[in-house]
């Protein structure tokens, strides 16, 4: 079976984005499956292959016209450029499957190069853009943008053979768009449970480098953005620090919110109790979880949150950490309360501090949640039983008619 596979943007681009494909593509590779990768004119690649870590990706040069930098006219020179490349590739390669991941630009141009050479089109939505840009600020929630973006997902939904997504709350609103159920069939993020070992104790030389020695470590690692929550976190601490003098936030990557969160922390006089570690070598990962004991996920409550499930949660779990998170939908559906972690109420900074006053202080209770946490997700989030789901989908979709 050959899958190829549209994108907005991939390796060497990091991103969570660029780290569920590349999961992807192992695990369908490790099922025998052929895999071929093209990337839309967003990558910004001046060249019409690459070679990234072992994996080929075709590229769609960007266009260049004067047109092109109008603001509609941009998202249609994307659709045109990615149909023209993506025919070039389709006819030489002859797919069984396309498969079209977010934003709908990827999902438009490959229904229209389904149509004309005869292959099913898989549409999986990882988030809903139109949101996301609201949520980033650069659009408005209701807007004509909005509305548009909206208005074009759901045609794409309507006109995909089959239809995928990362979560339940995502597969819920697909459905209340009038999509049939049985059409959509979620594939949820999760981690090669494998490549996560407990991540053991503490690096003792990173610990004095950052200055957290001797330190109960609260810690966020991923990207600085508003709805993220880290300003209600930082917040909370002046409050943590009455009752536990010895904490530290470490802060771990970067982002549109890191210049906003650093005045904060001078505003708070926090410069002592707040590192900012900057952003890491993906390989260099695991020694910052090492060194937190808590990690904390405080996302706001908005549509995004509460529709799309984060991947970093997963990853603290599996390397054994204790996690914290908001009780928005897309934590629910990743952590038990009290079983696998501790959820308090989205947005709310007393009751931030109060958890996790309250389970600094039932120590006793850690080594349970610790295993409970890693069990689940190797049990139900690793990545070779999510992938192999879609076993099912493009079987059906290759099936001869009856």
């Amino acid at each position: 079976m050959r899958i190829l596979h549209i994108l907005d943007h991939s390796l060497p681009l990091h991103s969570g984005y660029s780290f569920r494909t590349l999961a992807i593509l192992r695990q369908q590779r490790k099922l025998g499956w052929d895999t071929l990768h093209l990337t839309s004119a967003k990558q910004g690649a001046q060249v019409p292959e690459q070679e990234v870590d072992g994996w080929h990706f075709f590229r769609t040069p960007p266009l260049d016209c004067w047109w092109d930098r109008l603001p509609l006219m941009r998202h249609v020179g994307v659709i045109d450029g990615l149909a023209r490349r993506l025919g070039q590739i389709a006819r030489a390669s002859r797919p069984h499957i396309l498969h079209a991941h977010s934003p709908a630009l990827n999902a438009l141009a490959a229904l229209r190069v389904g149509n004309a050479l005869g292959i099913p089109v898989v549409y999986e939505i990882r988030a809903f853009w139109e949101d996301a840009a609201a949520d980033h600020g650069t659009g408005r929630a209701g807007g004509p943008r909005y509305r548009l973006s909206r208005a074009i997902e759901s045609y794409a939904l309507r006109r995909a053979d089959a239809v995928t997504t990362i979560c339940e709350g995502l597969r819920g609103d697909i459905v209340a768009r009038g999509i049939p159920g049985h059409k959509v069939t979620v594939i949820p993020n999760a981690v090669d449970i494998r490549q996560f070992a407990d991540a053991g104790p503490p690096d003792g030389v990173l610990a004095h480098e950052l200055g957290l020695t001797g330190r109960l470590v609260l810690g966020f690692i991923g990207s600085f953005y508003a709805y993220e929550g880290l300003a209600l976190l930082i917040r909370a601490l002046p409050r943590m620090l009455a009752a536990v003098p010895s904490l530290q936030l470490l802060l771990v990557g970067g982002g549109p919110q890191e210049q906003e969160l650093r005045t904060l922390v001078t505003a708070l006089q926090l410069q002592r109790k707040v590192t900012f570690a900057g952003r890491v070598p993906q390989q260099q990962i695991p020694r910052y979880y090492g060194l937190v004991d808590i990690l904390v996920y405080p996302r706001l409550p908005m549509r995004l949150t509460e529709l799309v499930t984060p991947l970093k949660p997963l990853e603290g779990m599996a390397y054994g950490r204790l996690v914290i998170a908001s009780d928005v939908g897309g934590h629910r559906e990743l952590i038990r309360h009290r079983k696998t972690g501790m959820l308090f109420e989205a947005g709310n900074l007393d009751a931030l501090a109060d958890q996790i006053i309250h389970l600094i202080r039932q120590v006793e209770t850690w080594p349970q949640l610790r295993r409970q946490a890693r069990a689940y997700v190797a049990a139900e989030r690793d990545w070779g039983a999510s992938v192999a789901r879609y076993r099912d989908i493009y079987q059906r979709l290759l099936a001869p008619a009856p």
